[in-house]
């Protein structure tokens, strides 16, 4: 049985610190962390031929005749998981398969891999920086605040220090380099952001990121959620994606001859994402809670437009600092964190790549607060909006041709078809103004 250098690194690992049990995890479609726990015993076969399991029980696997899979872990994903537990566990993250060795068309691991695929044909290397936003509470079932503070407020000693704190070292202990960890705008609601790196590892930091954030809160006796608008009347939870696309060490996106310092390859990425934005929001927006966070008013952007210090803006581009030529970036500033971020970070770099590939010329930049607009000013300037609600969203993603390509027909059918369903659970549930408004269009 043959192994890859990374997989002895792994095996040799395991025996060396006595780790009892591994969890191999992937990832359904709409974005939950699943896991297979194997023993020792069980990792080098795990590793040299995959571990099968039956899929027609995760969301967006199930076939209606072939539902035995193949969960293949990624041994460069191996880490020791270090919150506690009566036995080391280690983590791997895998890769899911047909029996006949092909990718599975439903995994969004493999979603994303295609695209990036796509970007090396290019030339480019696409690189994330997320910043993921959650409130603590006091359990699953309260919205008590925890602490009255605001931005990057330096409340009392209370418990959200320390489980930060906390966060930070489990993160960094498994890996993932940490910036900066604050207070947000809303009461009780905080943000730890994981330094950039290339898409698929930030996808899988994600992915360990949210569960890392649950599980120290449920050590701390309090609950965490990244559900986009867990309370009304404040801020709600966004992951603006910070993003840019590299050619080897260069940083596609500057241009030291441009008045912004941004190069054709990064003005028609902003163009591609600005053109797709509808199209992609059931992907980065995907819950019907998503569109109580997409109003005006709480820093969550609607208006598709693109700008430097304008913060309503769909689109931000950090202002260029002298020496700082590789922090070029976009800033994408609609996706929530409750996302799947494999087929997020797809769905943006594909978007990006159209624009690229079809020179999409940029819009000219929105300078005024676009918020303070009346909706004829907008509608003289061009700036349409962001769907008002899932069902808005469903009817534009479903005609979209980059997002059926970007997913593929097997995930594209699939989400449209549970987000339909999602829905329909909704209305059943919604005031009569709702009813009024969409029952003539169902």
């Amino acid at each position: 049985m043959s192994l890859s250098n990374e997989a002895e690194y792994v095996l040799r690992t395991v025996e060396e610190r006595g780790i009892k049990f591994i969890r191999l995890w992937f990832t359904d479609v709409l974005g939950f962390l699943k896991s297979i726990a194997i023993t020792t015993q069980e990792l080098p076969s795990a590793l040299a031929e995959g571990m099968g399991f039956d899929g027609s029980a995760i969301e967006g696997f199930a076939r209606i005749q072939e539902a035995d899979m193949v969960a293949r872990p990624d041994p460069s994903t191996f880490q020791i998981i270090p919150w506690r537990s009566e036995t080391q566990v280690a983590r791997i993250f895998c890769d899911i398969y047909d029996p006949d060795g092909t990718p599975f068309d439903g995994d969004p691991r493999h979603v994303l891999k295609r695209q990036l695929d796509r970007a090396a044909e290019l030339g480019f290397t696409f690189y994330v920086g997320p910043e993921l936003e959650y409130f603590y509470f006091p359990n699953s079932a309260s919205t008590e605040f925890l602490d009255r503070g605001g931005y990057f407020d330096l409340t009392p000693h209370d418990v959200a220090t320390d489980l930060r704190k906390r966060t930070v070292e489990y993160l960094e202990a498994m890996g993932m380099p940490v910036e900066s960890a604050h207070h947000e705008v809303a009461p009780s609601q905080h943000e730890i952001d994981l330094r950039y790196v290339d898409a698929l590892t930030m996808a899988d930091n994600i992915m360990t990121y949210r569960l890392t954030v649950k599980e120290a809160a449920q050590e701390g006796g309090v609950y965490a959620t990244f559900m986009p608008k867990p309370v009304a009347g404040v801020d709600g939870n966004g992951m603006h994606t910070h993003q840019s696309l590299f050619e080897g060490d260069r940083n596609a996106f500057f241009d030291p001859t441009d008045e912004h310092h941004l190069s054709k390859v990064a003005r028609a990425y902003i163009a591609g994402i600005l053109r797709h934005a509808k199209e992609i929001t059931l992907v980065t927006n995907q819950w019907v809670n998503s569109y109580k966070r997409l109003v005006p008013g709480y820093e969550a952007p609607v208006y598709i437009c693109w700008a430097r210090r304008n913060r309503s803006a769909l689109v931000r581009v950090p202002v260029y600092k002298p020496g700082k030529e590789q922090a070029t970036r976009i800033e994408f500033r609609s996706p929530d964190p409750a996302c799947n971020p494999y087929l997020a970070f797809a769905c943006m770099l594909a978007a990006g790549l159209a624009g690229i590939e079809n020179e999409y010329d940029l819009p000219p930049e929105a300078s005024n607060n676009i918020y303070e607009m009346s909706e004829d000013e907008r509608r003289a300037s061009g700036i349409e909006s962001l769907p008002e609600d899932l069902f808005e969203a469903i009817a534009v993603s479903e005609r979209s041709e980059l997002l059926r390509e970007t997913l593929g027909d097997h995930v594209f059918e699939y989400l449209i078809r549970n987000k339909r369903e999602e829905w329909d659970g909704y209305k059943a549930y919604v005031t009569p103004y709702e009813l009024e408004r969409y029952l003539p269009l169902l």
